[in-house]
């Protein structure tokens, strides 16, 4: 069967800077598909995200691993095999609590198929034993990501697209193609509002969570002087020389973890500075497509108040017609009698004419 998908949810992925071994770099633009995999031939649980073609997350799952909650939305675990630690950033508490949960649940069945796959190793080691058993499992090979089992999981990617159809100007009349053309920008307008609640909402607790860490910033930033003083205090002492080097050297480490955090915390401000002003060109881009559907409903009765009045003008012009063509039919009919009656004295003037 290969590997099957079991449990699946969204999160932003991060991933632990190689360098610094404190800052994270995000390794996907937007939210993207995580999931647990469950290989049954090997006793394998993964976890494997996808952006687009490229595998940002492929990490088994060891009995040592450590799934840690560092905030109400964010989660993280370390993998040796890959020499990284691997960030997700969900977009409720709920949902980290499940992710808690898998992780938790599959890890235990790791270290259980483990002891397992032990003991079948340890009785196949008996000498008495004919067979010798194979290899020890290796981790899948990179063509396993983009292979089918992993296409199932990226649902957002289309199957097809369908050919579009050219427009007709003889088909529909002015009214009907506006009115497609409103209800379109009217769909568009609504998913804009959809994304922009979302956004307001994550704006909203960007920033309660700046007001706390300016607080921590500020926290931070007092505890450094309160230490400097502290250290200038301590130079200034005579005697015990290497005490005072001592809490000196322990005092310098505790303020450049404290500038290390403060640093942090700064690029994290930043991040959600971005994230501001991205949710302020999505409200721009909105007012700019409100403004849009407003000129085209305008569009739109103006073309509807043509339209009836070119409706008015033809059924004037096709009341003229007939009142033309009546008169044109009394003509015809007066110019029948007329040639009727000389037609008449044509014959009597004849027979006149024979006669004498």
């Amino acid at each position: 069967m290969g590997e099957q998908p079991i449990f699946s949810t969204r999160a932003h992925v991060f991933q632990i800077d190689p360098n610094t071994k404190k800052n994270w770099v995000p390794t996907s633009k937007h939210a993207v598909t995580v999931s647990y995999f469950f290989d049954c031939t090997r006793s394998v649980y993964r976890i494997i995200s996808l952006d687009g073609s490229k595998a940002i997350i492929n990490s088994t799952i060891t009995p040592n691993m450590t799934f840690t909650k560092t905030s109400q939305k964010f989660g993280q675990w370390a993998d040796s095999r890959a020499n990284t630690v691997y960030g997700l950033g969900f977009s409720s508490e709920s949902q980290l609590a499940k992710f808690a949960e898998k992780f938790a649940e599959f890890k235990e069945a790791a270290r259980l198929a483990k002891e397992k796959s032990q003991e079948k190793m340890e009785l196949s080691s008996i000498p008495s034993q004919e067979s010798i058993p194979g290899d020890l499992l290796s981790p899948l090979s990179p063509d396993t990501i983009n292979g089918t089992e992993l296409e199932r999981v990226t649902p957002d990617t289309p199957q097809h697209i369908e050919p579009r159809a050219e427009p007709s100007h003889k088909t529909l009349p002015p009214s009907h193609s506006s009115s497609s053309m409103n209800k379109h920008w009217e769909a568009e307008l609504e998913a804009l509002k959809g994304n922009n609640a979302k956004l307001t909402a994550a704006l909203l607790e960007s920033s309660a969570n700046v007001k706390q860490w300016k607080q921590q910033l500020g926290a931070y930033q007092e505890e450094a002087e309160r230490l400097h003083k502290r250290v200038t205090e301590l130079e200034c002492v005579s005697g015990q020389t290497t005490v005072i080097k001592s809490q000196k050297t322990a005092l310098n480490q505790t303020i450049e973890e404290l500038e290390a955090a403060l640093k942090a915390k700064e690029e994290e401000l930043e991040r959600l500075k971005e994230e501001v002003e991205s949710a302020n060109g999505f409200q721009f881009k909105k007012e700019s497509l409100s403004q849009k559907l407003q000129d085209t409903e305008s569009r739109n009765q103006a073309l509807e108040a043509r339209l009836s009045e070119l409706e008015q003008r033809l059924e004037g012009q096709q009341q003229e017609r007939e009142a033309f063509r009546d008169s044109l039919r009394s003509l015809l009919e007066l110019l029948d009698g007329k040639i009727f009656e000389l037609t008449e004295l044509r014959d009597t003037l004849g027979k006149l004419l024979e006669s004498s």
